[in-house]
């Protein structure tokens, strides 16, 4: 048996779905357990670019069973659409090659609009959602007032959910926010057709999860964001409405926490976040712009430009705690190919006192100082290495602070965006 994740280890944007689609090749189920279509993952296959948002990275290969799990919001619409962007490259998309959970809530019209209302009326203290409705659904899953897939392909549940719950939803984008009221018919012919096309992919995803981890298949769980983003132990508030960590995949997948075998941390070789809230190794110079511009990052989902700063060993270290990480894939070092000097953050000074760990406090993060170590440089040959003997010397002393500071090995190394780019140095 072989079960593992594969998730982020800072703000996201690390390069999992590249690592996702790496690892699926030795996979037989591939699993996304939380998130939902604000989710961006980019994978290049030979000439080929794929952007991903709902479904599974191990889609590209079409013999392996892409499950989107219950703790997955899913947005029909985008669902579709993305099925129809794949088939367009290629790809036709069968209940064969997917199946949604019965259990996995719905994003509903409402949700889109309370999000960019909510998001329009918080001014400047905007969070920097992608308005996608992804935390007013998992807020409706908790109030306990939420239509799940299994209700969206019985049309008498999803008539009878929706005269329920639109009401209440009216009321609030009409005279909280000052919107425009939903049509309760065009909702529901919507959502009535997304249900019939959904229905032969809906499966109950738990079983079907548990039953190939039981026949000693190999299961691997994609996680969509990074852990800073989690609700519980990323940069709050400015976080996604998920379990991001790699306990989201016991209630997520609904398997049980002895059923992971390991865990991969996917990092970049440097830090990138989105959106508001402190960031100790930002690099606001030429030094973030060059990362930047040479990196290419740019939201794939958004198309916004990202905060760019030095590699935290920091965060890393917190990372690896909270998900129990038992490796890490490196991406992106190829970006960095070209500075003389390469700054890491080995801890935070607060306050007078060096900590080595990620603290809750906004407040606190805000007046940490990042402790660099400098490091020298490598030139752009590393794009061609091919295994670990090929890296510059210079390269392979930066990894090894890694696993040093860390205490987790790296098990991956990526030089570029294509799958010959990536070499396999250890076992996850």
């Amino acid at each position: 048996m072989s079960s593992f994740v594969v998730l982020g280890a800072q703000w996201g944007d690390e390069g999992k779905g590249k690592m996702t689609d790496y690892l699926a090749e030795s996979a037989d189920v591939v699993v996304r357990f939380q998130g939902g279509n604000n989710a961006g993952h980019t994978v290049v296959v030979g000439e080929k670019e794929y952007k991903l948002h709902l479904i599974p990275s191990g889609i590209l290969y079409k013999d392996k069973l892409n499950v989107i799990g219950n703790g997955v919001v899913v947005d029909p619409e985008a669902l579709f659409t993305e099925m129809d962007y794949l088939k367009g490259l290629g790809e036709n998309i069968t209940p064969e090659r997917l199946i949604i959970s019965d259990r996995a809530q719905v994003i509903m019209p409402y949700h889109k609009v309370l999000d960019a209302l909510k998001e329009e009326a918080r001014g400047k203290n905007d969070i920097g959602t992608t308005k996608k409705g992804i935390g007013p659904c998992y807020t409706d899953k908790v109030e306990r007032c939420g239509i799940r897939v299994c209700d969206l392909i019985k049309p008498e549940v999803l008539k009878e959910k929706l005269q329920e719950y639109l009401p209440a939803k009216n009321d609030l984008i009409v005279k909280i926010y000052g919107g425009e009221a939903l049509s309760f018919d065009e909702v529901f012919e919507a959502y009535l057709e997304y249900g019939k096309r959904m229905k032969p992919f809906v499966d109950d995803a738990s079983v079907r999860v548990f039953d190939s981890i039981k026949a000693n298949k190999n299961v691997l769980f994609e996680g969509a964001q990074g852990t800073l983003l989690d609700i519980d132990f990323g940069s709050y508030p400015y976080v996604t409405s998920s379990n991001t960590v790699a306990g989201g995949i016991c209630t997520g997948a609904g398997i049980g926490p002895t059923m992971i075998d390991s865990a991969v941390g996917i990092v970049k070789g440097y830090t990138t976040r989105v959106g508001k809230g402190p960031f100790p190794t930002e690099q606001e110079n030429e030094v973030g712009d060059w990362i930047r511009e040479k990196g290419f990052e740019y939201g794939v989902t958004t198309g916004r430009s990202r905060r760019c700063g030095w590699l935290d060993l920091v965060i890393l270290k917190s990372a690896a705690r909270v998900s129990g990480l038992t490796s890490f894939g490196v991406t992106k070092i190829d970006t960095l190919a070209g500075l003389d000097k390469i700054q890491v953050c080995v801890g935070y000074k607060l306050d007078g006192k060096v900590i080595d760990y990620f603290p809750a406090s906004l407040e606190d993060l805000a007046k940490c100082e990042p402790v660099y170590e400098e490091f020298d440089g490598w030139d752009e040959s590393i794009k061609d290495a091919r295994k670990y003997e090929d890296l510059p010397e210079n390269a392979k002393i930066y990894l090894r602070k890694i696993e040093e500071f860390t205490g987790v090995r790296i098990s991956i190394i990526s030089v570029g965006p294509k799958r010959d780019q990536t070499m396999r140095i250890a076992d996850l």
